[in-house]
């Protein structure tokens, strides 16, 4: 590896954290990142730099393995590729091949790697996160030596969503299945009551479903429902739980969006598409959401969906003017160590605020207590009160750290904000 690939870290995506790591390396192959990790004392991956806080961030050196090649190889109904793929370029590649995943995030920008090491998600009431597809794991060991773990071996449901802490993820196995047509349908002005007397019917109205809402006034702002063509083609309803389908198409904020060859939306209006276009929110070739931004996630149990909501709305007033949209979707229970919804079908309560950082960080204590009685989970790469204590929230804390002691004894793959998590 040249000296060409070495630069400064910089920054995360939409600029909320500037990372403190020394170096950033790029390396274009495997046995380059190797040889990086095996020199270095302190190292940790960096992704498409979609987060939000310093996770990835390191004392040492960060590792990028965006540029080493995809190579997506297909073995029946399992996909193995590059950690470094974007979300987005496999799904392209699966379609072509009559081949799908089973959900995808509002972002296809994001990594592989990245978005399985955080418990990212997409939406339904019967999905699991994005973690919840993988199957084996291929990652960088301290020495540099690789290794890798499958579904169903020891300590496998600790290494899916391990937050960078086992080791760069190098290559992933993710299940697949035949590829499917979605449609997508927007509903406006979703009326509270309906949506909190039966919050189970409104997020699962259809295979991906989302709420937008800026918490004030009776009624939401939009209900998104995507729907698997095989679930049903029937005509598109007039009204859902008494919102009303939309004139055109939606923006997440409720503005009217372009989803022409020079907008950034996925096709609305009920029109059908593959499923590699339709369950993301943004498209690949444009610029996602707001960009300049920052985002909050916490994760409850579905089951307490009414009251939790209700907790939040109460602070509507004092939200609204730092807030951008906040998103509402729901993730099926899984059992890894770390993930959001570990044990339970979730509720993602998510916020895009505006790039206000005093405003949003003077807001969270408060969210944080409304949300407290629910055993509340924040997204690990999104902005949260760093000195809450999220081992408590996870009975297999103790578990994953016995698993990072034995693989990483030195702490190499450590940084400010895992250590902190970690409690060592």
């Amino acid at each position: 590896m040249s000296d060409d690939d070495v630069t400064t870290p910089g920054r995360t995506w939409a600029g909320t954290h500037a990372f403190a790591a020394a170096s950033l390396h790029a390396p274009t192959t495997i046995a380059e990142a190797q040889e990086l990790v095996a020199a270095s004392p302190r190292i940790r991956s960096l992704g498409t730099r979609h987060s939000f806080n310093g996770l990835a961030d390191t004392d040492g050196a960060l590792l990028s393995l965006l540029d080493v090649p995809a190579d997506p190889v297909l073995d029946g109904d399992a996909v193995t590729v590059g950690a470094g793929t974007r979300y987005g370029v496999l799904a392209a590649w699966l379609e072509e091949r009559g081949r799908a995943l089973h959900n995808l995030g509002s972002l296809p920008h994001i990594s592989i790697g990245g978005a399985t090491a955080t418990g990212t998600h997409g939406s339904g009431n019967a999905n699991g996160s994005l973690s919840t597809a993988v199957r084996a794991v291929e990652r960088i060991a301290p020495d540099g030596s690789l290794w890798t773990v499958r579904r169903g071996e020891p300590g496998f449901d600790g290494s899916v969503v391990a937050l960078g802490a086992l080791g760069p993820v190098t290559r992933i196995t993710l299940d697949t299945q035949p590829s499917y047509q979605v449609r997508q349908e927007v509903f406006t002005d979703l009326p509270w009551d309906a949506l909190l007397d039966d919050f189970d019917a409104v997020s699962g109205a259809g295979y991906s479903v989302s709420v937008f809402t800026d918490w004030l006034g009776d009624s939401a702002q939009s209900l998104w429902v995507k729907t698997r063509m095989e679930e049903g083609t029937g005509p598109i309803p007039a009204e859902r739980f008494g919102a009303h389908a939309a004139d055109g198409e939606q923006a997440g904020d409720g503005d009217a969006v372009d989803t022409s060859e020079n907008g950034n939306s996925t096709l609305q209006g009920g029109r059908p598409g593959p499923w590699s276009h339709q369950l993301p929110h943004f498209r690949l070739d444009a610029t996602p959401s707001a960009g300049d931004e920052i985002q909050s996630e916490f994760f409850v149990p579905r089951a307490a969906a009414r009251e939790a909501l209700t907790a939040v709305r109460a602070l509507g007033e004092s939200i609204a003017p730092a807030l951008l949209i906040t998103e509402l979707r729901t993730v099926a229970a899984d059992e890894l160590w770390l993930s959001g919804a570990y044990g339970r079908d979730t509720l993602g309560i998510h916020f895009t605020w505006k790039n206000l950082p005093s405003a949003v960080h003077a807001l969270l204590p408060a969210i944080h207590a409304a949300l407290e009685p629910f055993e509340m989970r924040p997204h690990w790469g999104k902005v949260y009160d760093e000195t809450l204590r999220t081992a408590p929230r996870y009975e297999r804390m103790r578990d994953f750290r016995d698993l990072v002691a034995a693989r990483d004894p030195r702490a190499k793959f450590g940084g400010p904000l895992i250590d902190r998590i970690l409690e060592r």
